[in-house]
């Protein structure tokens, strides 16, 4: 069973900075990508960071420069660094993981957290 527990949201000042984590049940190196996807308040979800198992990183232009996605195989996690955080930093920060299988009829298998709230004030 793939379970991904993410932690470390919380309520910050602009310019503040956060380290989300992402812990994963099953080895990280399992999957063919982790990310970091931010869902705003009334907006769709859209992708923060992506890190690759062979670990080339991706990130959106409004993270870029102020984000760092990294990975800890010997503990099963993913961190996003997020640094001079702004209040359009706020939303629902999720892991996704995408699995080298499939599962009724999707390839790659997603995987999601639960979620954690960053809430960034002015």
């Amino acid at each position: 069973q793939v379970q991904l527990v993410e932690s470390g949201g919380g309520l910050v000042q602009a310019g503040g900075s956060l380290r989300l984590s992402c812990a994963a049940s099953v080895l990280i190196s399992t999957f063919n990508a982790v990310g970091w996807y931010r869902q705003a308040p009334g907006k769709q979800r859209e992708l923060v960071a992506v890190i690759s198992r062979d670990g080339s990183t991706n990130y959106a232009d409004s993270a870029k420069g102020r984000s760092t996605i990294s990975r800890d195989n010997s503990k099963n996690t993913v961190y996003l660094q997020m640094n001079s955080l702004k209040p359009e930093d706020t939303g629902v920060y999720s892991c996704n993981a995408k699995a080298p299988w499939a599962r009724n009829g999707e390839y790659p298998t997603n995987y999601w957290g639960q979620g954690t709230q960053v809430t960034v004030s002015s």
